[in-house]
């Protein structure tokens, strides 16, 4: 269902970050390349060296890190990737996603994306029921982001709540079927008979002529 799907994983600064180990890995079983963009905050989690490891390849971490400048780095990722999964994705990125912010490699390359961007939310459960939280998640779902709520548990900062990163299977399970649904869609694209497929929106879904 991923074999020979191209995959972005952004990890972002929460404790949940080391879990990003497990879920390349499920994606590295099913065949898919895998790609990973760290915040600076996520480095402070798990280092870019043991998700290199994990992946096959080089981990992007700054804007201006030493490398090959000959291409624009976030305009590769953006355009290699079939779809693409934050996880975890802290309040920070919820918030600078859903205004337009792009001052860091993983949200100027998410920003950059035609194809679907999964995000997958986790924090203490006193920041995920702040309403202003709240709203830039209904504001992001209304925009066709696709999103793994997270689950009631334990949390990294004692007691319990709601807020602890979703199962890895519960991911897993949301990426297959949206690979699944791009599938389809590239199919029906395909076997229509020629002429020029509808243009989509930012995450993949059929815009209606006159859509603005």
């Amino acid at each position: 269902m991923l074999a020979g799907k191209h995959i972005l994983l952004g990890v972002t600064g929460g404790i949940a970050a080391y879990q990003a180990v497990d879920l390349i890995g499920m994606f590295r079983s099913r065949l898919a390349d895998t790609r990973v963009i760290m915040t600076d905050a996520a480095t402070k989690f798990i280092t870019p060296l043991t998700l290199e490891t994990i992946s096959g390849h080089r981990v992007t971490v700054g804007m201006f890190a030493e490398g090959d400048h000959s291409r624009v780095e976030h305009i590769a990722l953006a355009r290699f990737a079939d779809l693409a999964v934050v996880a975890p994705a802290t309040g920070n990125f919820i918030g600078k996603v859903a205004c337009g912010i792009a001052d860091d490699m993983l949200t100027t390359s998410i920003m950059a994306m035609s194809a679907p961007v999964i995000i997958c939310p986790a924090m203490n459960e006193n920041m995920w029921l702040n309403p202003l939280v709240q709203e830039n998640v209904q504001k992001l779902k209304a925009h066709g982001y696709p999103f793994v709520d997270p689950e009631y548990g334990e949390m990294a900062c004692g007691g319990e709540g709601w807020g602890r990163l979703a199962r890895l299977d519960s991911i897993l399970g949301t990426v297959i079927r949206v690979a699944q649904e791009l599938d389809a869609r590239s199919e029906a694209n395909g076997s229509s008979g020629g002429g020029e497929a509808a243009p989509a929106d930012s995450q993949g879904r059929e815009m209606e002529h006159g859509d603005g």
